[in-house]
């Protein structure tokens, strides 16, 4: 098969003499040339923002939603989003905190602890086990775990040739603000001396994080900075929670299928209970930015979170950072989460590897 493919594929020079084209209009017949036509077309017309040979640089999203994404979100918007019709604490903390297995072949998983927080590295065939990526699982501030986040972890360890540190942060209402924050940040000096086979120095250190694991990336780099503490080169905050103000207007505006804004208050009381919304480190909306490494942002046109993370690449840019702003269009909330992952999910994940690999330095 694909020495016969090989036999009717024009080489680059022929493709562009009149010779080589002859050959190859005369080899292929005129329903063959009219059929390779029809399909170029119809790629063209079908899905323009997919058939492209050069892969998007960060910041740069399809203008078209996929097939398979608005088919995905179809199904979603038939759902009952979480909280809707009242908040079930017991069964949140029940799924988020389930362990699922990474969908990636070859996955190297070892558990390790950083002092008393439970943590576990994900490495992919390939790896490079000095470049190290914390990854803050989400869930509210009050449910979730690293064992949720395996296969996320996973395609991020494959797309970026990194190391990926899961973190079981303490979780609220036990644990409020800011002991979650605390364990990210110790989970981050941990890393920078401490990889996958034990103590070694890491190369380059990023951390990331989705929903409430999307504001603790962002206050854990604020946190280092203000601790005077050594700074990841990068960070990836997806879909995050900037402001328990709860201002943004996507709240009262985005019909979310994944989970209801209703229950943004309940988790603020839980994370704060005591705590005023507006600290910087427990609403990163209302940060400075100035002297912190580069950020990538992803998050989707359909979350009533889009605006959070609209808003805060908004403030870093006004207040001396530099940040790369994703929003997904025809997506939702971290949907880079979803396995087996859409294309835009696999893109998404394919611009976190050109971000971290673009800070790493050379050996």
């Amino acid at each position: 098969m694909t020495n016969s493919l090989a036999r009717h594929t024009p080489n680059a020079s022929a493709a562009h003499s009149g010779s080589g084209w002859t050959r190859w209009r005369r080899e292929l017949g005129p329903t063959g040339v009219r059929w390779v036509w029809w399909l170029a077309v119809g790629i063209m017309l079908c899905c323009p923002a997919w058939a492209q040979d050069t892969p998007r640089k960060p910041g740069e999203v399809p203008a078209e939603v996929s097939a398979e994404g608005k088919a995905y979100l179809e199904r979603l918007l038939k759902n009952t989003p979480f909280g809707t019709n009242g908040f079930d604490f017991d069964g949140l903390r029940a799924g988020m905190g389930s362990r699922r297995a990474p969908t990636v072949e070859g996955i190297r998983l070892t558990k390790a602890q950083v002092g008393e927080i439970p943590c576990e590295w994900v490495v992919a065939p390939g790896a490079e086990t000095d470049v190290r990526v914390l990854y803050i699982h989400g869930g509210g501030f009050i449910s979730g775990s690293g064992g949720f986040y395996l296969p996320l972890a996973a395609h991020l360890s494959k797309a970026a040739k990194c190391a990926v540190l899961l973190v079981d942060y303490r979780l609220a209402p036990e644990h409020p603000f800011p002991a979650g924050l605390d364990d990210c940040v110790a989970a981050h000096d941990w890393l920078r001396t401490h990889g996958p086979e034990g103590e070694s120095a890491a190369r380059a250190t990023f951390v990331a994080g989705d929903s409430a694991g999307g504001n603790l990336t962002l206050a854990t780099v604020l946190a280092l900075r203000e601790r005077k503490k050594p700074l990841p080169l990068g960070a990836i905050p997806i879909s995050p929670v900037t402001d328990f103000a709860l201002e943004s207007e996507s709240l009262q505006t985005v019909h979310d299928p994944i989970i209801s804004a209703k229950t943004m208050p309940v988790f603020r009381d839980h994370y704060l209970p005591k705590h005023s919304p507006r600290d910087p480190l427990a609403s990163p909306v209302y940060a400075q930015y100035e002297n912190l490494p580069p950020w990538l942002i992803q998050a989707g046109e359909h979350e009533m979170l889009r605006d959070d993370a609209v808003r805060v690449a908004r403030r870093i840019r006004e207040t001396g950072g530099k940040v790369t702003l994703e929003i997904w269009k025809g997506m939702f909330h971290v949907f880079q989460s979803h396995d087996p992952l859409l294309p835009e999910g696999r893109e998404a994940f394919d611009h976190m590897a050109q971000f971290i690999r673009g800070l790493v330095p050379a050996r």
